[in-house]
């Protein structure tokens, strides 16, 4: 609302602002976007089109245009398809998905191991103009980490991390800002062990800054330092998390272990004394963070299954407490004094071959997910957790006991069916599209000898379903499969019995000119 003392031109006075218009007719809002009535404001643009594209996309038919087959898994994302481990990307914002780029075949001594696609900065200009455009992070199995244009398949950047560790995955610190590069796990030499010399350095962790690509830097993980049972550590929003055998998880701050321990900075390209230029091979990067004491413990939780989840506002986490009588329980406690959340131990109480899964909802809204038979959605907020709404699916709890056969005589059921009996309604997964505020659930009932598959799109507010899209191709469960929602397309990926991956898109159908 404009101050008093502020005048506006005649034609911005007779606009309503943006956030006053709460039609959701895609008619009203295209007429308002023609006669200029939309905020000149980007972000109240975009989100006036998304909401256009969310009523189209409630409205139409999906179709399956495009089905292709792999020899490997098939990786999904921001419209890109990856397949031949990363080898050949097609995008799948066309009509049909069309190949952008093939590279060339490598030796398995040179395969890809992991992949991170950034995302172009929109915030601020980089000097090269190469680094304003999205690319790939691959790490290939001869310790070379590779930046491709994502466009094209280009080599960009490729930087070499060491000669003495074998590094095997990739994952983001902070999602596009920091990335983190982590070795296997160091065993014990047939030569050490003859000498009795005990290896205690568990891995190696390689620390980049993305846009442009900096190192960070590189830290050994040592048990010495963080106990006998460590078994593996992640970075995750500048927290180490270190994990132990004992089922136990202890947090750490890297901004405090970078500015106590660090002995040096080191720049991709530098001439490190007379031993080599940082980044390329053979001398890669050494280790400039150096950890020779415990850094102060942030927090620490022993867990009995599934580890430890942190999230919501103010910060909860979730975990079931490490003793068999929790088992299939998870508690819900406030992060500041561990107290346990009012109504905070959530217990679906399912009896199921497969593990129910709860996480923090993805849209930093303070919800909670909780799956196996129903989808519950809860809100974790001043100690509290509040009930939001369920998905239901058909319940093994309300099947008939006795069953009445066509000669009208009755059958007591013996044996009560599981959660997850392929004879009923199951859910298998859910994802949140966030830019079209819809959760996206699959429900897969059995139909004869094959599962069919449906993609429920359900209000992200109310939990409300909006639209349900059966998906063409048999649902076994023995195999793993895999569903994406983006925008106006469905992609579903699937092992198949021959150890072969099939990837299927599903579009928008365009409704033909004679169809009411």
């Amino acid at each position: 609302v404009p101050s008093p003392m502020c005048a506006l031109p005649s034609s911005c006075a007779q606009r309503p602002p943006a956030c006053t218009r709460t039609s959701k007719n895609s008619c009203d809002l295209l007429t308002s976007r023609a006669s200029g009535s939309c905020s000149n404001d980007i972000g109240r643009l975009l989100g006036a089109n998304l909401k256009i594209l969310r009523n189209i996309i409630l409205q139409v038919k999906f179709t399956k245009v495009w089905s292709k087959t792999s020899k490997s898994l098939i990786a999904y994302e921001s419209g890109r398809i990856y397949f031949d481990n990363y080898r050949c990307c097609y995008s799948s914002l066309l009509p049909e998905p069309e190949q952008l780029y093939e590279l060339p075949k490598a030796p398995k001594t040179e395969k890809i191991e992991d992949a991170l696609l950034c995302q172009c900065p929109l915030d601020k200009v980089l000097p090269n103009p190469s680094d304003q455009k999205s690319c790939l992070l691959v790490l290939t199995a001869h310790n070379w980490l590779y930046r491709l244009s994502a466009d094209t398949g280009k080599t960009l950047e490729r930087i070499y991390l060491s000669s003495h560790f074998k590094f095997r995955s990739l994952g983001w610190d902070s999602s596009q800002e920091t990335l983190y590069v982590k070795s296997i796990q160091s065993k014990q030499t047939t030569l050490e062990r003859q000498a009795g010399v005990n290896n205690n350095i568990l891995m190696h962790v390689a620390v980049f800054q993305v846009f442009p690509l900096e190192l960070v830097g590189m830290l050994e993980i040592n048990k010495k330092v963080f106990g006998k049972t460590a078994v593996d550590v992640l970075l995750s929003q500048g927290v180490l998390a270190v994990s132990h055998s004992s089922k136990h998880v202890k947090l750490y701050s890297f901004e405090y272990i970078v500015n106590k321990f660090r002995i040096e900075e080191l720049a991709l390209g530098q001439q490190c004394e007379m031993k080599g230029i940082v980044g390329e091979a053979p001398y890669g990067i050494p280790v400039n963070i150096h950890i020779h004491e415990c850094p102060p413990v942030l927090f620490e939780m022993s867990y009995f299954e599934n580890g430890v989840q942190i999230g919501g506002h103010p910060w909860h986490y979730i975990y079931t407490p490490n003793h068999k009588r929790h088992r299939g329980t998870h508690h819900i406690c406030s992060i500041t004094d561990g107290a346990l959340a009012k109504n905070g131990i959530q217990d679906m109480k399912c009896d199921s071959l497969e593990a129910d899964w709860i996480f923090f909802h993805p849209d930093d809204s303070g919800r909670i997910v909780h799956k196996y038979q129903l989808i519950c959605i809860v809100k974790a907020e001043h100690r509290c957790t509040e009930g939001w709404f369920v998905i239901g699916g058909s319940s093994s709890s309300q099947a008939p006991q006795v069953i009445v056969t066509s000669s009208g005589r009755a059958v007591k059921r013996r044996f009560q069916l599981l959660d997850d009996d392929p004879a009923q309604q199951t859910f298998r997964m859910v994802k949140y599209e966030d830019e079209l505020d819809l959760l996206a659930v699959v429900d897969i009932t059995q139909t004869e000898d094959e599962g069919q598959a449906h993609l429920r799109l359900h209000d992200n507010k109310t939990g409300l379903l909006m639209k349900r899209v059966p998906l063409k191709e048999p649902w076994d469960v023995t195999y793993s499969h895999e569903v994406y929602f983006d925008r106006d397309t469905i992609i579903h990926t699937v092992q198949e019995k021959n150890n072969s991956f099939c990837c299927h898109v599903y579009k928008m159908k365009r409704r033909p000119p004679d169809e009411p």
